[in-house]
């Protein structure tokens, strides 16, 4: 029996390895290689500081391919020992399917266990890391914080709009002051450039063939009464460097998102928002989901062990079929109990938990039937 267990806990480690390798790849992948190749081809990062980028955010997609090539792995090795007649053989020397999957089974629930760590504590921390890393290899292209056709309101005093991204160079630039809630100065520029100061530290807004509106305060008022406007003046402009304040848009960066907190930083934030009165239900979702997804990997080999002996199939293609619409099928929960997480009242944080419960009991039942002959 030992020398068994050891057989097809090899195969399906053996297969899980080559699984995992195959899905970090392309969640690498698909998650980083936009804002790589962005920051690469514009020469802010070097390849050491791509290599801790995709470190980084290895965590993070390990939490996904884990699971994923779990399911893979059963499906994989289970169909093939079932289509060798291997589970005959070993059901004829009277062997139960329950006592031969006992190892497979102990293995889901520690690959469940380090997936709940991953989940709650690393992957976050990771993706903190890695969205300040992004920030500060971008930090040399000021331009990073602003987005093409759109109205910048984060910044203090000021309201700010960018036609067009040209590389380093902004086109169609409109840069509106506001003072005592109105509006004081505008200024269009044809062409603009945001450099980094780091004498002063800050940030200077270089505009190039620029026409300004400007309203001067009214004669007389006094310091504690609300400034009052004259009319507008036009005075000759062409070249300028306006200091803006960057800091909130800094500071705001560097607070994690609920997604992105940990389990521990999510309960701080839950009981704050609570005392404070807030509707708390994203935040409960969040935690929902990171402790129900850590348990995918028993739910995925509940199921895969049995639907790979039900197949009787070696090709690999078969078993990938099987693995993708089982998956689509999980996280199609996931997404639901997500995109509801602003509805309390349909308790989506519940909604997390459905596939689990779904994938174990549908698990055990069909194992239930493999081990009777069925």
């Amino acid at each position: 029996m030992r020398t068994l267990h050891l057989y097809i806990t090899r195969q399906v480690l053996a297969s899980l390895a080559l699984c995992v390798a195959v899905l970090t790849f392309v969640l690498l992948l698909g998650n980083a290689l936009r804002e790589m190749i962005a920051l690469l081809v514009s020469r802010q990062a070097t390849l050491g500081g791509l290599a801790d980028a995709f470190a980084l955010l290895l965590p993070f997609v390990l939490a996904f391919a884990l699971p994923m090539g779990l399911l893979t792995a059963t499906l994989l090795v289970f169909g093939r020992l079932s289509a060798d007649q291997e589970l005959t053989a070993a059901r004829a020397s009277g062997i139960s399917l329950v006592a031969l999957i006992a190892p497979v089974l102990a293995l889901s629930l520690a690959f469940s266990a380090l997936c709940a760590w991953v989940n709650l504590d690393l992957a976050p921390r990771c993706r903190v890391q890695y969205r300040e890393l992004l920030f500060r290899l971008g930090k040399s292209d000021p331009t990073a914080f602003l987005v093409e056709n759109s109205f910048l309101t984060d910044l203090p005093g000021y309201v700010v709009y960018i036609g067009k991204k040209r590389g380093d160079m902004l086109e169609n630039v409109l840069l509106n002051r506001i003072e005592g809630g109105e509006l004081v100065q505008r200024t269009r520029a044809v062409r603009g450039r945001v450099t980094y100061d780091d004498a002063r530290n800050q940030y200077l807004f270089r505009l190039f063939d620029a026409q300004i509106a400007l309203r001067t305060r009214e004669p007389g008022a006094t310091t504690n009464a609300p400034p009052v406007f004259g009319e507008w003046e036009t005075p000759a402009a062409g070249e300028l460097s306006i200091a803006v304040d960057f800091q909130k848009l800094v500071a705001a960066a560097s607070k994690p998102s609920i997604s992105n907190m940990t389990f521990r930083q999510l309960g701080d934030e839950l009981r704050t928002q609570r005392a404070a009165g807030v509707e708390t239900s994203p935040i409960l979702v969040q935690m929902h989901r990171q402790v129900a997804f850590s348990f995918a990997c028993v739910g995925f080999t509940l199921v895969g062990i049995p639907l790979g002996i039900r197949a009787h199939r070696r090709e690999t293609s078969v078993g990938v079929a099987l693995a993708l619409i089982l998956v689509l099928v999980y996280f199609s929960f996931l997404i639901l109990g997500q995109s509801l997480e602003t509805k309390p009242e349909l308790f989506p944080h519940l909604i997390l938990w459905v596939p689990n419960f779904l994938f174990q009991g549908i698990g055990i039942w069909l194992l239930w039937r493999a081990n009777r002959g069925g």
